[in-house]
């Protein structure tokens, strides 16, 4: 056996040789030094959601296509850090595909186990990266993009975006990470208000909250980057003497917002440069070091996914009979603003003991709207 100093040829770890998955791009683009210098022979690697047409949603091949991405970044030498977006400038992820969920899934829990067993190794990829992750938040991160957005190391965002959960309004449970991952990131009480009221929330106010590492502005008027024109963005207050920074403008406010925004128009060079900073932060790290401390970082939000995923996995496919199969097909077959259930009606018929069995999913879709 040789121990001498000529180079091996190389074993290859990677489960695939090419990445081909429809609706994920994986690159390699190369790396560069705090002055914008690129360096020889090393590299970081581009993870893109590439379904903008439907909000870059994933669809189960997609998710299959970002495991096998996950990991060949993770073997790759010559990767400095793995940067996560999504195509065009609306959204990152919506989550998952609500017309494959609505037209597939729904009705069929077993399915719909064997999807999230996928969806599960997709989040444990992303946790399990031998290379720093740097969400780039390009536009929404709403529901499941929520989740694997906050199972990257850092999250970088241009100030339109927005972010929130959407389960218990759309016939789910936000357990695909947001439950595991948000009382670690805010704590209870904002973790709280964000799962189960299911309101969006600023790129601004996600940075308060402590859920971004950095927010850069996107909208350019007359040539000069302004802030998200629609949200407070200075250190206002309420009538109650609350901080109201991040929080939508109201009024006058609000339509003079409107107005500023119809009039820019949205560039991503800021965010792009953000993103190359903090690569170019960690190439100037020794890299074993690095990944030691990404791994001890990421224990509580890893800890809590593992102890709860599995069963998880298993109410969410059987939750498909039922709220998951109403919310979702609302949300598929309903109009632009008209995609939730009769919540006040299910409830009504759940208290007179009606069964799922029959006519009560058809009964709350929209458009019904029959009180009983």
């Amino acid at each position: 056996m040789s121990h001498g100093s000529a180079l091996s040829p190389l074993v290859n770890h990677d489960l695939l040789s090419e990445i081909t998955t429809p609706g994920v791009r994986y690159e390699k683009r190369p790396a560069r030094l705090p002055d914008g210098s690129e360096v020889p022979g090393l590299f970081n690697a581009w993870i893109t959601l590439d379904n903008p047409t439907q909000y870059n949603s994933y669809t189960t091949e997609m998710v299959k296509g970002v495991i096998l991405a996950f990991g060949a970044a993770s073997n790759a030498r010559d990767v400095n850090c793995v940067v996560f977006t999504g195509a065009g400038d609306k959204a990152f992820c919506t989550g998952g595909n609500t017309k494959e969920y609505a037209e597939y899934y729904a009705g069929h829990p077993q399915e719909y186990r064997q999807y999230m067993r996928l969806f599960n190794d997709m989040v444990s990829a992303i946790l399990a990266c031998d290379k720093p992750v740097i969400c780039r938040v390009n536009g929404m991160r709403i529901g499941g993009g929520q989740e694997i957005g906050m199972a990257c190391d850092f999250s970088v965002a241009q100030d339109l975006a927005r972010f929130g959960q959407a389960g218990p309004k759309h016939g789910s449970a936000p357990i695909g990470g947001a439950t595991d991952f948000l009382p670690v990131i805010v704590g209870a009480e904002r973790a709280m208000a964000a799962c189960v009221l299911c309101e969006p929330f600023s790129a601004h106010k996600a940075y308060q909250m402590g859920v971004l590492t950095d927010i850069v502005p996107a909208l350019k008027v007359d040539g000069q980057f302004v802030a998200n024109p629609l949200v407070e963005t200075q250190q206002n207050y309420d009538e109650f003497g609350r901080n109201a920074y991040g929080e939508p403008k109201t009024g006058e406010a609000l339509k003079a917002g409107k107005a500023l925004l119809a009039r820019g128009v949205v560039d991503l060079s800021r965010l792009d440069a953000k993103v190359e900073e903090l690569c170019a932060k960690m190439l100037l790290t020794f890299p074993d070091c690095t990944t030691k401390t990404l791994e001890e970082l990421r224990k509580p939000k890893l800890d809590a996914w593992n102890r709860n995923k599995e069963n998880s996995r298993a109410w969410l496919a059987l939750n498909m009979v039922t709220e998951a199969r109403a919310g979702f097909t609302a949300f598929n077959d309903g109009g632009k603003d008209d995609r939730e259930v009769d919540f006040v009606l299910l409830r009504q018929k759940l208290a007179g003991n009606q069964s799922w069995v029959g006519s009560l999913h058809d009964e709350i879709q929209p458009g019904a709207k029959v009180r009983g």
